[in-house]
Parts: structure tokens; sequence; C-alpha cells
């Protein structure tokens, strides 16, 4: 048995205490200063409010001020389960703290700004701990994997031998743990699905018609086009292109256009709200990690674009997703410019 560390009390980071619970370790569920009532629920009853099921017997929940108290010399993974904007909060609290032969890895999802160019979370993490850091990502509903449905992911470090202790500490029947070595590629696929499911949920926004019909075409056009943008960004920065077609790209891809917060953005952009009033009305209060991508990278994609380290003729609905979200404009899908950019790939098949 080994002691794990989970920062961040959310569904994610609470729902993949259910496989490290499974799988025999001790769990330290330490919320941030803002899953106070969250922490407090699980002490009282053990349920997760959000999640709406039982957390694992092996889970000690912590507040954040007792971070010290969790965060023995025995832990020997921490798992940052906060969201984007979270991750500099909980990188200053770690910080200093991490002797001995420690890993991080990331449930989080995102990219940043670094020279004019984006780099992913994994990288920045590393440097500022001074330990190896790593990330899971693929099609994993939080939800789901909370009840032991069946779920196939990706651990990514830059080297194997971090992947195979975190397969060790983790792998049971129900969580299927893949190892790559591509963390920039499956870091800027899990990142780039929730920001282009933005733009497929607008697809899926039309009511079915009298007859019934639904919109699938309009949404099957766009998942394609995403899938096309998608391995354009991840070849220019870095990525190895297989990876773009595994889990952590078509199959991420594919699970969060089934819904979740992106996908209803999206349908609320397609239905011709603006970003500000979906998040003034509809889904206000609402973390959704592809708008904040969007507003976080979106200046510097266009300029990477303008730059000639992106080309634009190949990223119109990148392009159209950003001006909606950051520029708070309406979503324009630009269909005459995505079938002319279909020759741009050897005609778009």
């Amino acid at each position: 048995m080994a002691v794990v560390l989970i920062l961040g009390a959310g569904v994610m980071g609470t729902a993949f205490a259910t496989p490290l619970g499974d799988a025999g370790n001790e769990v330290r569920l330490v919320g941030t200063h803002l899953d106070a009532e969250i922490i407090e629920r699980i002490r009282a009853d053990g349920v997760h409010p959000r999640l709406r099921t039982r957390v694992h017997e092996r889970v000690r929940a912590y507040h954040h001020h007792e971070l010290d108290l969790a965060l023995g010399d025995e832990v020997v993974l921490i798992v940052l389960g906060v969201s984007s904007p979270g991750v500099p909060w909980a990188v200053e609290r770690l910080r200093g703290r991490l002797p001995g032969a420690r890993l991080v890895l990331l449930l989080t999802k995102g990219l940043e700004t670094h020279s004019g160019t984006l780099r992913t979370f994994p990288e920045p993490v590393e440097e500022a701990l001074g330990v190896p850091c790593g990330a899971i990502a693929g099609p994993c509903i939080a939800q789901e994997l909370a009840v032991r449905r069946v779920s196939a992911v990706v651990c990514t470090f830059a080297r194997p031998e971090p992947i195979a202790v975190v397969r060790r500490l983790v792998e049971v029947p129900y969580y299927l743990v893949r190892g790559s070595t591509d963390r920039t590629g499956v870091e800027v696929c899990a990142a780039a699905k929730n920001f282009f499911t933005v733009g497929i949920g607008a697809g899926n926004a039309p009511e079915p018609a009298a007859s019934g019909a639904a919109a699938f075409n309009h949404a099957a056009a766009l998942f394609a086009q995403a899938m096309l943008e998608m391995a354009d960004l991840n070849a220019a920065l870095g990525g190895r292109p297989e990876t773009v077609h595994g889990l952590a790209g078509v199959g991420d891809l594919y699970v969060t256009v089934q819904g979740g917060r992106n996908s209803r953005l999206g349908r609320h952009l397609g239905a011709g709200l603006r970003y500000s009033e979906v998040m003034a009305g509809p889904m206000a209060g609402e973390t959704v990690e592809g708008a904040l991508l969007a507003q976080e990278v979106g200046p510097t994609l266009l300029s990477m674009m303008a730059d000639g380290a992106l080309s634009a003729a190949r990223l119109p609905l990148a392009r159209a997703i950003v001006e909606a979200i950051a520029a708070d404009r309406p979503l324009d899908i630009p269909w005459a410019a995505l079938h002319r950019q279909a020759e741009l790939y050897g005609g778009g098949a």
C-alpha cells in the first residue's frame, strides 16, 4: 500500500480516488479554499455532493489549511485535481515542500503562453516544484469513474519510469492505463478537446425538426474539422501525430462532445447567444475549461497565426471559437472557409 495525496476535491479529483483506493492505497483528499463545503460533507456522511456518491473508504478528507497534516514524507504521489486557474495556487502551496522522490500527476488540462508560443502545464509545474510531473488524459467522465464504469486513459511523463510507478498505483480492472512519453502531444490534445468541443456543440444547437430530424450532420462535419485542426496545433507545438488519433485525441474529444459544460456552452452559442450572455444567464457561476482556454491563450493563437507559426487558413474553426469567446462576438461557423480549407488537406477526407 502507498500513500497518495490529491489536492482538489472537485469531481475528477475525488473520482480518481476510487481506483486508487481499490488498488489498496491510502488516499488523502485535500480540498482547495473553494472546497470547504465539500470536505465538510465528506467528513459528515462520506458523500461527495456533486458526484452524489460515497467516496472510497480509504479516503481521508482535509481542508486546505490542513495540507501540512496530509503532506507527510510517506506520500509518494501528489495528484493535482484543481481547475486550470487553480494550478498556480496549487504550485505555490507545494513549492519547497516536496523533499524526496515524489511524483506529481496532473488531472488538469490546459495550455499557457510562454515566449510567444504555447506550452502545456506539466512543463512549468515540473520546473517550479523540481520533481517529475506528468498527467492523466483521455476519455474519462468523473461520474462514470466514481461508479467504476470501465475507463481507458493515458498516463504521460517525459520518461517511462514514472509511468510505470503510476500504473502500479492506480490500475484496476475497470481503470485501464496506457503509457505515453509524448507528454506534449497528450496534453495539447487534452486541452484542445475542451476548446473544440465548444465549436462542435454549436453544431448540436438546432432543436429537432417537426419530423424529428436532428442536426448530427452539422455536428459531425465540425467534429471532423476539429480533428484536422487539433492535428495541426499538435504538430506545431511538437506533439507526435499518432497521439491525435488515440485516447487523448479523438477518444477524449468524442466523450467530451457527448455532454458537459463545454458542449452546453457551444449549444448556447450556436443558438445565437453571446458568450457574456450565456455566462450571465443559463451557465452563471459555472467553470467552462474550453472557454477559459480561449480567453487565456486565444490572443497567442491569433498572434501565432499572424506570424505564420500557425496557418490561419487551416484553423478557421479555432479562430471562430476564439473570436466568439475572447472578443464576445456571435459564433459564426465559417462553412465556406472550412470547405475551401479541405484542399489544403488534400481533399480533407
